[in-house]
């Protein structure tokens, strides 16, 4: 028993700020897509960068990786990544409630409460580490429901162990949580931040927990329940002197131009111009029904982007929308200024580079190519996990006669979608064209090399 809590332990942070969720092998093996938006990511850090260094993690910031999923949730597989459900900022009424989801999964990092997954996890492509925690939570939860049919070794050993054993790996799990709320607390504290965007993420977890507390045995699941976690915070949070203070109007507005954009692109238009319309001239509301029109219209939403940018004409994600609405139009040349425009503004944005290399690339004039081949290979050394970039490079490669080149860039756009059998293929077949020894040799040999990792405790098949 002890040897198999040792290795279940390591999923105690898992969907930390969730509510339990059972997770079949089916869905564990599912590949959620991510998310990838400059704009919404630059506010993530934003709201990051104080906790982070109040938490001893400023030196090396994790990285926060938005998922596409609604659900209200965020889980760090290791002291490097930190991943949060677009729902967490969909359902946020507030700058604060995502920041105190921020500051929990800190408390995490700092707590060293990731050290068993770390060293699984260390190595894994982004994709790896998705499958490892979804894996992981299907093993908790097999084990937190006593179901005998979990296909993880590790969920079955602890639960065939017995009640006691599984109680007990679950209290270490409550005891981390508990831990990390109260982290949670004091680096909101010390960056002069209230609590009350975490308590109310806590409210929100009890409403969906209310219906089924009566039956819920608190030692059976393997996170406190809210109303427990809200009120044990609740009296130390209302000390702090910050705790009336009002979010940051600021932060306030870009929280909700993000809410919009993420509605608007996770929608259909119509369900987009039920909730935003016409009649509500607020900027989220024009950015939201900008979008909408590019689902529906492409290339003609742009006399919809256009009255934002005159607006607000030094906004790069206004003309970073216009040029997508130009290149998903059918027209990437055009696309090109608008790009070249946001960079302009944003000169270190490493996905207006992508769009600007895809937009050259679509051209489709040989002149273009030298110029989307240096910006795309420039946005892949800032952002190796660009799969965009690594497929618009491969073309561009393969266009001017260097199938070797684009082999292997494919292959690096598999490897970060997570299809590593294919891109084992490809990285193969380049490797009968590059020399031997050679830098872009030994990357594919190191991908044809590539041994996913297992979630702990799961036997490989």
């Amino acid at each position: 028993m002890r040897r198999a809590a040792r290795r279940a332990v390591a999923l105690a942070c898992v969907g930390a700020m969730a509510l339990p969720v059972t997770l079949t092998p089916a869905f564990a093996q599912r590949k959620l897509p991510l998310v990838r938006d400059a704009e919404i990511e630059s506010l993530m850090r934003d709201y990051a960068k104080p906790i982070f260094r109040v938490a001893g993690l400023g030196n090396s910031e994790p990285s926060i990786i938005l998922v596409n999923d609604k659900s209200f949730n965020a889980f760090v597989p290791d002291s490097r990544r930190m991943f949060i459900n677009i729902g967490v900022i969909m359902e946020a009424e507030t700058p604060g409630e995502v920041i105190g989801v921020i500051a929990h999964e800190s408390g995490h990092i700092a707590g060293r409460h990731l050290v068993r997954l770390r060293a699984a996890a260390a190595n894994a492509q982004i994709m790896s580490v998705i499958g490892m925690i979804l894996g992981a939570g299907a093993a908790a939860a097999g084990a937190a429901a006593g179901s005998g049919s979990a296909t993880s070794g590790g969920a079955a050993a602890v639960a065939s162990a017995g009640s006691l054993g599984q109680r007990s790996f679950l209290a270490y799990q409550r005891g981390e949580e508990a831990a990390a709320d109260r982290a949670a607390l004091r680096y909101l504290d010390k960056t002069g931040q209230s609590a009350r965007g975490l308590l109310k993420n806590f409210q929100r977890m009890a409403e969906q927990q209310m219906f089924s507390k009566r039956f819920a045995d608190p030692y059976a699941i393997s996170h406190p329940m809210a109303q427990d976690r809200f009120n044990g915070l609740l009296a130390d949070a209302q000390k702090s002197k910050f705790f009336d203070k009002p979010d940051d109007y600021v932060l306030q507005y870009r929280h909700e131009m993000a809410k919009a954009k993420l509605f608007a692109f996770t929608s259909h238009p119509s369900a987009t111009l039920r909730k935003y319309p016409r009649k509500d001239k607020s900027p989220p509301a024009q950015y939201a029904r900008a979008i909408a029109a590019m689902q529906a219209r492409g290339k003609a939403a742009v006399k919809e982007i256009d009255p934002l940018i005159r607006q607000h004409p030094t906004n790069a994600y206004f003309h970073e929308l216009k040029g997508q609405a130009l290149l998903e139009g059918g027209d990437p040349k055009g696309a090109i200024p608008s790009f070249r425009k946001a960079l302009a503004i944003k000169p270190n944005e490493t996905q207006f580079m992508v769009w600007l290399g895809y937009a050259l690339v679509g051209a489709n004039n040989p002149s273009y190519l030298p110029e989307a081949e240096k910006v795309l290979k420039k946005a892949i050394q800032r952002d190796p996990n660009s799969g965009v970039a690594y497929a618009q490079l491969a073309i561009a490669h393969g266009r001017q006669g260097e199938r070797a080149e684009a082999d292997l860039a494919t292959a690096k756009g598999l490897m970060v979608r997570g299809d590593f059998g294919a891109a084992k293929r490809y990285a193969a077949r380049a490797q009968k064209s590059l020399k031997r020894g050679s830098a872009a040799w030994l990357q594919a040999d190191d991908i044809v090399a590539y041994k996913p990792p297992s979630v702990p405790g799961q036997r490989r098949r």
